[in-house]
């Protein structure tokens, strides 16, 4: 194990604009607005009698871990090859042994994150291809381009993660690629973040990167990684997802067991029957991270959307779609356990009108059915495939909304504002009064991408739409930024480390080819 590396003295500029920042930002949402729900008991219970079904009946296959079959085998559950029936009521009973909520630390304690109950938690895109920019369009991604999005992801108070894989960066190895993902998110951030899941030993990769950050004995006793673990719809769990779920509720850090769901393709194309399989799916990996480790954090992932049924292409921001977010809200708080799901989705090629009304869409059904964990909550485009800046800065805009709804109609005697009417009377106007004057300066969200100008301000400013708009604003947004302190005897593990491990794989690849 690494080394606990000594902390040195913080100070100096990064630092003292750091802590202005802290205290301007919340670490994460409160929700003072009650969630919405779209199914009665009865239509829940039907559904939860449903999934024990598919798991009893059909049941769930664990492909390529022996070592998973055989916690299986041991817990009672029918295994016969890698295909694992559960007996109706056990997983449930192993899902109640996961805590209800829980704190994920950053390296900034300031920062840390709650998930679960009325918290709610933005981390932005993860997992696309390409990114695009309106200046050299769609492209592959880089680990500049990576960066950029850490600190872009840093900079914004709406956004109280900093995610995982932000964009897949193609132009450095893919065997050691993780590496410098886990590195961009500690060095150009202190938000909390997430580990690598491409297989169980990057998933030991990040776990050792995070015990130079924070200590091997802060690590042992708390989540400070968060990993999301995508069972392979429908009803398998592949060796991949298995061996890093293995490490990470191994060492006591946090899981998002993720079905990912294209109904009609990977499900029925009845909502409540994409729910019965969402739930089973989910409930067969809680359960597992509970016998890998009993009171191991995990998070009720959902990732469920529709399809055209003319071309089998994803759509989003859809009433379907919407539907399954608030059912599975449902569903995971009957679990008691946190819930991830929705996002800023849209299928537009641009950060366009479509992308625009698709993402609002999205994102207004995440927020009212109090989903815990926000996953994609910026810069998706194109169905995930793409990483948009410009899409970026809009939708964390529209996140510093979500704060201001979530927070609900206040109702103390200042919010009343019975004093301001007694001051004004009839015909009178609010301008100038006391109490206006005092609150004028935080009464109403004050958006960084509107233009709520005239139209000759507009015209004179240069007619610049919201893309263009975009565009500018998170270039100032790059070039205005510093990165937050990092104990440069960290810094040296983390390199050492790294170093260190890519000389094992560049050695291993060459053993293996030899």
């Amino acid at each position: 194990m690494a080394q606990t590396p000594r902390r040195s003295r913080r100070g100096g500029r990064a630092a003292r604009q750091q802590n202005r920042q802290n205290a301007a930002a919340a670490p994460f949402i409160t929700r003072n607005i009650p969630c919405y729900e779209i199914l009665n008991t009865e239509g829940l219970e039907i559904i939860e009698a449903n999934a024990e079904t598919i798991l009893f009946e059909t049941g769930i296959e664990f492909r390529g871990d022996t070592q998973v079959l055989d916690l299986w085998r041991q817990a009672g559950a029918d295994v016969q090859g890698e295909r694992v029936r559960v007996p109706k009521g056990l997983a449930r009973r192993l899902c109640a042994l996961a805590p209800s909520e829980f704190t994920q630390c950053a390296r900034n304690r300031a920062r840390n994150v709650r998930i679960g109950g009325k918290a709610t938690v933005f981390a932005p895109v993860y997992g696309s291809p390409f990114v695009h920019d309106l200046d050299k369009g769609r492209r592959y991604g880089t680990i500049e381009d990576f960066h950029n999005f850490t600190k872009l992801a840093y900079l914004s108070p709406h956004l109280h993660h900093s995610g995982g894989t932000l964009c897949e960066p193609v132009d450095i190895d893919i065997a050691t690629r993780h590496l410098d993902m886990v590195y961009s998110h500690i060095r150009y951030s202190d938000k909390a973040f997430m580990g690598s899941v491409t297989s169980g030993q990057n998933a030991q990769d990040s776990l050792a990167m995070a015990r130079i950050v924070f200590g091997e004995e802060f690590t042992a006793n708390n989540t400070v990684l968060l990993s999301l673990i995508n069972a392979n719809s429908p009803l398998v769990y592949d060796a991949t997802m298995l061996g890093a779920l293995k490490a990470y509720a191994g060492a006591g850090q946090a899981c998002i067991i993720s079905p990912f769901i294209l109904a009609g393709a990977m499900s029925p194309v009845t909502p409540a029957a994409v729910l019965a399989q969402l739930l089973a799916e989910a409930m067969a990996g809680i359960a597992l991270a509970q016998l890998i480790r009993p009171g191991a954090p995990v998070i009720f992932g959902a990732f469920v959307s529709s399809i055209s049924m003319q071309s089998g292409a994803p759509t989003f921001g859809t009433p379907e779609s919407s539907m399954l977010i608030m059912g599975a809200a449902q569903l995971a708080r009957r679990l008691n356990v946190p819930f991830r799901s929705g996002g800023s989705f849209c299928a537009a090629k641009l950060p366009d009108a479509q992308a625009a009304a698709e993402s609002a869409n999205s994102l207004m059904s995440t927020l009212l059915s109090g989903v815990n964990f926000v996953l994609h909550a910026a810069g998706w485009m194109e169905g995930g495939l793409v990483s948009s800046f410009e899409k970026f800065v809009m939708d964390t805009d529209q996140l510093g909304m979500m704060h201001v709804l979530a927070k609900g109609i206040a109702m103390d005697e200042e919010a009343q504002a019975m004093d301001a009417i007694r001051e004004v009377g009839p015909g009178g106007h609010f301008l100038g009064c006391a109490h206006t004057q005092s609150h004028f300066k935080t009464a109403f969200y004050n958006s960084a991408m509107a233009d709520n100008n005239s139209f000759e301000q507009w015209q004179a400013e240069g007619s610049r739409d919201a893309m263009t708009r975009a565009n500018a604003l998170w270039k100032k947004q790059l070039a205005e930024y510093e990165a937050p302190p990092l104990d440069p005897i960290i810094d040296e593990a983390l390199a050492d480390f790294m170093a260190r491990r890519r000389s094992e794989i560049t050695n291993s690849d060459s053993g293996s080819n030899g």
